[in-house]
Parts: C-alpha cells; sequence; structure tokens
C-alpha cells in the first residue's frame, strides 16, 4: 500500500512516497481506508527524529489523525461500526505499524468512530487529535460553569477547539490573538480577545484583575503565562510542565498528555456529536496529495496556519 515516510530523520524533504505492507485487522480491531491524514506538530517532530520510536524501523510514518472508511473488522470483533462506515480515529505513530500518512491504519475498534455528518473525509481529519487535546485540557483544568479560562495561541486548531469547546460548557473565555486574527477568534466565540505575544499574562491581567481560573497555553509560551492566573488556579502545558518552572501561589500545573486519551470512545465520539451540533467548528487551512507531503510540513513549519493542512489519500 501507499504511505509517506522517512527512511532517515530530518527536514520535510526526507519524505517520500513509499511502498509498505497492507495492514489486515485482527481481534478486536478494524481497519480504516484512510482518505485524509491531518498534519500536526507531532508529525514534524517525528519526521525530525525528535520523539523516540523504540523498536521502530524505517520507513517512520507520521501522522496521528485519520478519516476514511471502515473496510475491514477483525474476526471476533464486537463493535457497532460496519463494512463502508465513515470514520474518524486518532493514531499513535511511535509504533510498529506507523501513523497515518498510509492508505489503511489498523486499530482497536475503541479508537474509531463515526465522522461528524455531512462532513467529508479531509474535515473529519482535522477533529481526533487535536479535539482530544482541547477534550483533556478542559478536563484536566475542571473549571465549573461560569469560570474563566484564559487561552493563548487561540487562533490555531487546538486553541480553537479549546475556546469552541469551553464557550459549549458555559465558561467565560478570555483568548489572546494577532491584529489579523481577532475577528476569526471572536467568531470562535471569545467574551475578550487580547494581543498576543510574551507579555500577553499582563494584558490578560489587566482585564481579568482577579486572576483567571485556568489557562491553556496553546502558543507554548512557558512560564511568563503564570501570572495571568489566580492564586490556586491551574494551568494546562502542552509539551510538559517542564518549561511552567516551579509552582508557585498554589497553581496547580496539568501535564496534557493525548495519547492517555487513546481508546476513550466516549470522549472521542464525543467529538463527533460537539461537530454534529455545530459547536466546534472544522478548519482547513490547504489539502495536499502523498507526493507534496514535504510542502505540507514546510508551509506548516514556516507558522500562521490557521486551520489543519491535509494529505488526502
Amino acid at each position: 500500500m501507499k504511505a509517506v515516510g522517512a527512511f532517515a530523520f530530518g527536514g520535510p524533504e526526507v519524505l517520500r512516497v513509499v511502498d509498505v505492507p497492507e495492514p489486515h485487522a485482527g481481534p478486536g480491531e478494524v481497519r480504516i481506508r484512510v482518505h485524509a491524514a491531518a498534519v500536526n506538530p507531532s508529525d514534524t517532530l517525528i519526521r525530525a527524529g525528535l520523539v523516540p520510536l523504540p523498536g521502530v524501523r524505517p520507513p517512520y510514518i507520521p501522522g496521528q489523525d485519520a478519516a476514511g472508511v471502515v473496510d475491514q473488522i477483525g474476526e471476533g470483533t464486537v463493535t457497532g461500526l460496519r463494512i463502508g462506515d465513515r470514520v474518524m480515529a486518532m493514531v499513535i505513530p511511535i509504533g510498529p505499524r506507523g501513523g497515518a500518512y498510509a492508505e489503511h491504519v489498523v486499530l482497536p475498534e475503541s479508537w474509531v468512530t463515526r465522522a461528524p455528518a455531512g462532513t467529508g473525509h479531509v474535515e473529519a481529519a482535522t477533529l481526533p487529535m487535536n479535539g482530544l487535546t482541547a477534550r483533556m485540557t478542559l478536563d484536566l483544568l475542571d473549571l465549573p460553569p461560569g469560570g474563566t479560562l484564559a487561552v493563548t495561541g487561540a487562533a490555531g486548531t487546538f486553541g480553537g477547539y479549546t475556546v469552541q469547546m469551553a464557550k459549549a460548557e458555559g465558561l467565560r473565555v478570555i483568548a489572546d490573538a494577532s491584529p489579523a486574527d481577532e475577528e476569526l477568534v471572536r467568531a470562535l466565540g471569545a467574551d475578550l480577545v487580547v494581543a498576543r505575544g510574551d507579555d500577553v499574562a499582563a494584558r490578560i491581567r489587566q482585564a481579568v484583575p482577579e486572576g483567571v481560573d485556568g489557562l491553556a497555553d496553546g502558543a507554548l509560551i512557558g512560564a511568563s503565562v503564570l501570572g495571568a492566573v489566580r492564586d490556586g488556579g491551574g494551568v494546562a502545558a502542552l509539551r510538559g510542565t517542564g518549561a511552567l518552572g516551579t509552582p508557585e501561589r498554589g497553581i496547580t500545573f496539568h501535564n496534557v498528555y493525548v495519547p492517555d486519551y487513546g481508546g476513550y470512545h466516549d470522549k472521542l465520539d464525543g467529538l463527533r456529536q460537539m461537530a454534529d451540533d455545530g459547536a466546534v467548528t472544522l478548519r482547513v487551512a490547504g489539502v495536499f496529495p502523498p507526493e507534496q507531503a514535504p510542502d505540507a510540513h514546510r508551509l506548516f513549519e514556516a507558522g500562521g496556519v490557521r486551520g489543519r493542512l491535509v494529505i488526502e489519500f
């Protein structure tokens, strides 16, 4: 089958179309004929050799988001899915089977759910990993309805989902944006928008003098965001809590490690329901054939992409 992978770590140029053995579903598993796979930050880290891949032999196949059609169900698998169902899934690309940049992926049935109604494969591929990251962020912060959440990187895919999901759950949202992104972030539902930047904490604190109850650091700003958070509040970090320094003022640090939500079918299907209800917006920034995967990675790493770039098989 066709896949996009790398035989050595490096820049986008190491990605190429490769031919790898077709996987088959075993007991408890389903196979997806992948039609779309989104490009995520972790994909670039895997390609660059910055993520440990113990026991994995090349080609290294990135990809954490897959959307397509169920085309095989393993013997004895108990599932509500049927052959031909349109589905989406989060994929963990650090195992021997690789990631979602391939024509087929095989996953435990609990990792797969139906795609949102009325969406194409490309749109559905933007939701699983980033949506689950937003879901996990809100679950860890565990703010009560009416609580105040700050979101940095609000114009990005994770940030946008976090803003929309927080509003759906009755939170007040303070979000950052550049002048070019302010209209977008307001449209996502933010109650108040402040200018982005490393000193964003001061602007959030000016808007909310008592400090916010929780903060989702989608922009990966680190320790300087702590000034925005009230004593006893919480901060959710996407790349580990080490960059936040030492906890102070009773602030709790939460490490958002989305693979921990792998197989949580209720969480994944909850995203589908939110998309069906119009509570989250699926944003596609560009579509590339497998042969142009290096171009997709270059564009992503250049920054400023709003929505997800998607590789279409």
